[in-house]
């Protein structure tokens, strides 16, 4: 039999969610196409979903997480800042930090 603790953690700023999985997933499709619009059609989310969210990421961080253009000929975009890829680095390296150390607690279920 395998065992493995299964977890799933966010991280919240005055009880709003700032992070969690799909925010991470979100932002990061954002990063890869440079647009809102392309990175809901990626991980598929509606437009309006993945606007909600980023703008309740942007409320709760403490700086911008991300920045956007007006459209244009070319359309708009959708860019991450600084702080926001470092948000996404933290909450990543939190995340796999907290699998190694629940990986490590199942011997307590398995030793019984």
């Amino acid at each position: 039999m395998e065992y493995k603790i299964k977890s799933r953690i966010w991280i919240e700023v005055d009880n709003n969610v700032l992070l969690g999985e799909g925010r991470v997933r979100l932002l990061k499709a954002i990063a890869e196409t440079g647009s809102l619009s392309k990175a809901a059609k990626s991980i598929n989310i509606s437009y309006k979903k993945a606007w909600t969210l980023v703008d309740a990421v942007n409320k709760s961080a403490k700086k911008p997480v991300t920045e956007s253009s007006i459209g244009g000929k070319g359309g708009g975009g959708a860019t991450i800042t600084t702080y926001g890829k470092g948000l996404i680095v933290a909450f990543e390296e939190i995340n796999k930090n907290c699998w190694k150390h629940l990986d490590t607690q199942i011997e307590k279920i398995i030793s019984l």
